[in-house]
Formats: C-alpha cells, sequence, structure tokens
C-alpha cells in the first residue's frame, strides 16, 4: 500500500488546540469492527460497549515536561532544548536550538540557575548529548522550570500541564502523551471496575518519533522509531487468564496496542518482557492479542492512522474517519475518542 492511501482532508478548525472538560465528556465514535458500522457518543459511554470479563490494558507512562528554555553562559544568548532520553545518570540526549551556540563545552543555564548543563558530545543527525547538574532531584527540578513538549499542531499554551498526562501515568520518560488515555477519569475508571471489567498497566514511553511523518511512497520502505515498553508479570498473567475464559483483551491507546503485540512476538504465550520495539502495524498485520482498541484519531499519512487501519480494516477505518470530519469531532491529541470493538 501507499502512505499516500492513508490521506485524509482535514480541516484545520477541527484539530484540537485545548481538552474538554471534563475529561470523560469529549465525544466518542463506536466503530464496530465486524460491520463498520457508526455510532456517535460521549466517552462516559464507553462503560456500555465493555462486558465483564474484559480486561482493559492502559500505558501508565508519563510525559516528562522536557523542554527547557534557557541562555548561554558566555554569551547570554537564548536557546531551547528538549530532553529525548536519560543515557546516564544526569547525562541525556537532547535536540538544541539553535544547534549552532551547542558544540561541544558549551554551558547552559536554565531556571535563573536551577538547572545547569553542557554540552557533551555531538551525536549523529546532531541530536547533543548534555551534563546536567542541580542542587536537588533532577525530575523535581525539572517539574519547575519544564514545559510540556506539546505537538507542533497544538499553537495554544496549556494551562495546566496536568492535562497532558494521563489521570493514572506514573512512569515518567514519556516526549509525548498516550493520548487515548486522556478521557479517563478515576470516577469513570472505578465505574469500569465495579461492573467486573479490570484494568491493568503497561509502559511505553513515547519517543518523538510518533510525530514523524512517513515520507515513503511505498509503506513498507518506512523505518519506524524505537521505544522502550514494559510488560509486567501481573498483566501478563492477566491477559492469559481473561483469554483462557473468553474474555476481551481491550488497549487503551496505539502505544498499549504496540507493547501487547511486541510481547508477543517474543514468546508463544504472554509473559512479562522488557526491552525496545520498532514494531510496525499496517493492514496485513495478524493481531496476537488484541481484541478492542480505544484511541483517538490520527494525522493523515501515519502510522498511527495505518495501525488502525490494521485493526479495525481499511475502507472501515476511512470511513470512520470521513464520518468524524462530516460531523466534526475534534481531533489529534486533545481531540475526541473513537472505539473499535467487536
Amino acid at each position: 500500500m501507499k502512505t499516500s492511501d492513508f490521506y485524509y482532508d482535514l480541516p484545520s478548525e477541527l484539530i484540537a488546540q485545548t481538552p474538554t472538560e471534563p475529561r470523560d465528556h469529549s465525544r466518542m465514535l463506536y466503530l464496530n469492527r465486524q460491520t463498520g458500522a457508526l455510532e456517535d457518543k460521549h466517552f462516559f459511554d464507553i462503560i456500555d460497549y465493555l462486558k465483564p470479563g474484559d480486561l482493559l490494558i492502559v500505558n501508565n507512562s508519563r510525559v516528562l515536561p522536557a523542554r527547557l528554555y534557557g541562555t548561554k553562559l558566555e554569551t547570554g544568548s537564548h536557546m531551547e532544548l528538549l530532553l529525548l532520553e536519560q543515557k546516564e545518570h544526569m547525562i541525556w540526549e537532547t535536540l538544541v536550538k539553535p544547534g549552532k551556540k551547542a558544540k561541544p563545552g558549551a554551558k547552559f543555564c536554565f531556571g535563573n540557575g536551577l538547572l545547569l548543563g553542557e554540552i557533551l558530545e555531538v551525536l549523529e543527525g546532531g541530536n547533543r548529548l548534555i551534563q546536567f547538574t542541580c542542587k536537588q532531584d533532577f525530575f523535581t527540578t525539572l517539574d519547575q522550570i519544564g514545559q510540556m513538549p506539546l505537538p507542533p499542531y497544538i499553537t495554544q499554551k496549556l494551562q495546566d500541564k496536568e492535562r497532558y498526562q494521563t489521570v493514572y501515568s506514573k512512569e515518567i520518560g514519556s516526549a509525548a502523551a498516550p493520548t487515548a488515555g486522556l478521557h479517563f477519569t478515576p470516577e469513570l475508571m472505578e465505574r469500569i471496575k465495579q461492573k467486573g471489567i479490570q484494568i491493568a498497566e503497561v509502559t511505553l514511553h513515547v519517543g518523538l518519533g510518533t510525530f514523524r511523518p512517513v515520507k515513503a511512497e511505498q509503506i513498507t520502505d518506512h523505518k519506524m522509531h524505537s521505544e522502550h515498553f514494559c510488560l509486567p508479570k501481573t498483566t501478563a498473567e492477566l491477559i492469559q487468564k481473561t483469554k483462557s475464559v473468553g474474555g476481551r483483551v481491550i488497549g487503551v491507546g496505539t502505544t498499549s496496542c504496540r507493547t501487547l503485540e511486541s510481547a508477543a512476538t517474543l514468546s508463544d504465550h504472554m509473559q512479562a518482557c522488557e526491552g525496545y520495539t520498532d514494531i510496525f502495524i499496517y493492514p496485513g498485520y495478524q493481531f496476537q492479542v488484541l481484541d478492542g482498541l480505544i484511541t483517538n484519531f490520527h494525522l493523515p499519512e501515519s502510522t498511527l492512522i495505518m495501525l488502525v487501519s490494521a485493526f479495525a480494516g481499511y475502507e472501515h477505518t476511512m470511513n470512520a474517519y470521513r464520518h468524524a470530519v462530516e460531523q466534526q469531532y475534534r481531533f489529534f491529541s486533545f481531540g475526541d475518542a473513537m472505539a473499535i470493538l467487536p
């Protein structure tokens, strides 16, 4: 298939700039995976589509307030830094703008001196390795002075940083939110549990590669970015138990989906595992674990819409997207949801 097969026309005014309040009052498009039938709902209606014995898998990764604004110590000139991945204690791979100011040995100051950084090395591709120093805990400092690394299509400043976190986030490490989970509230999760539906956690730290466009003409020529994931023993056992009694395993977000399907490639049965995955799921892929998927509406020609098309079927997916545009759903990270269930 061609990348252009996954294009759809999206008016810019449908790109959500702010999150819906309350979280679970966003709209939700239900897509029947078998028939392609569509129903317009709100996210709090998700409980009506879940059955006792189902298992929801959520990604508990927490977004780093990874965007830092600082000055170069020698000159006072301004610079912007984005944390990408922790390599060692206090040493991070980063993206620095403008790059010409970030040569090895250059030193920078952030938050009026709360955090200092020195360029150690320029990596292949232009990213920088930086050694940080601070008087208090690094992540505490980051919470004080860092900004959320919102996607480039969101131009409004976020008033409350917690609105770009899921209510169950705990494992720090993502460069972007696993946005399907942003619709859940603690109250809705409690109602789901009371109905006899279990909720289990995985971790996949979302990388900035999730926003990289697919430039290859043929989708099979695209190289996926790699992201760190962890499937805990308790979650693996719950998946096995759910499957054994005929329950459905429903992934909240494409990140949960990629974690489960990556783990399935490592063993004949689900077991605890951890590592890096660059799994690329597109139409023709045979799902081994997932029975249902809760997701947002994704960018045209992205690997995420390709994953959804693999799960729901290409025609069903593109028809659902056309419907969502016609009905003026809100798109992307702060947008509305889609539930794809049998």
